[in-house]
């Protein structure tokens, strides 16, 4: 007879403290691939995904190096199961990429003229004051502003 594979996971120790949070995150991301996309550009219908996205990382991010609050263990257990984008936090704690939106935004192959995209530019540098990145609909994500 097969073995049964059971799937359960063990949650390290301070879990049940961030869950909460996680959890209602998961359910706004429900919602937004859920959500009707009707009358919208098809960039747009994906803006709520990645800000939602940037903030479960940017959640976890700041727990463990800015406020010391959660383990090493927890962590990496965030990033193991997918809460939050291992790339993303990489970035983050480069000079520079503080406050990066998404990947996207960085690589200068999905760009016009092989650069990268224009929610990095400074906000006094910008010729055009309100702008929204085509990629997540960030309105500006350069460490200067």
């Amino acid at each position: 007879m097969p073995k049964v594979k059971t799937n359960r996971v063990k949650y390290p120790e301070g879990w049940e403290l961030i869950e909460p949070t996680l959890r209602e995150l998961q359910a706004k991301m429900r919602e937004a691939e859920n959500d009707p996309h009707d009358g919208k550009r098809k960039c747009e219908t994906l803006w709520p995904i990645f800000k939602i996205a940037h903030q479960k990382s940017r959640y976890i991010f700041d727990l463990y190096h800015r406020r010391k609050e959660i383990s090493k263990e927890l962590f990496e257990f965030c990033l193991d199961q997918g809460y939050a984008d291992r790339n993303l936090i990489a970035k983050w704690k480069k000079p520079g990429y503080e406050r990066l939106c998404c990947l996207r935004c960085m690589q200068s192959r999905d760009h016009n003229f092989q650069t990268t995209c224009v929610c990095r530019v400074p906000k006094h540098l910008r010729e055009e004051k309100v702008i929204e990145c085509v990629h997540c609909g960030c309105r500006g994500c350069a460490s200067g502003d």
